[in-house]
């Protein structure tokens, strides 16, 4: 499989992560629990959600370059 194929994948499969951690956390602060890894445990998915983003972004731009 290509490499670019993988890094989307990867990114589809870490943005679910991160909707899951994003209402783990929802529901913390309505039930009025003071956990701060509950709140942290959405930065582990956004930061490699991050890198992967630019660099899908960035892709067309510097295939189009390459050409």
């Amino acid at each position: 499989m290509n490499s670019n194929l993988w890094i989307r994948q990867i990114h589809r499969w870490l943005s679910i992560a991160f909707t899951l951690a994003v209402i783990a956390n929802i529901v913390a602060m309505t039930i009025q629990l003071q956990a701060v890894w509950i709140g942290l445990l959405a930065l582990v998915p956004l930061i490699p959600l991050l890198a992967t983003g630019l660099y899908l972004f960035a892709l067309p731009y510097v295939s189009r370059s390459n050409a």
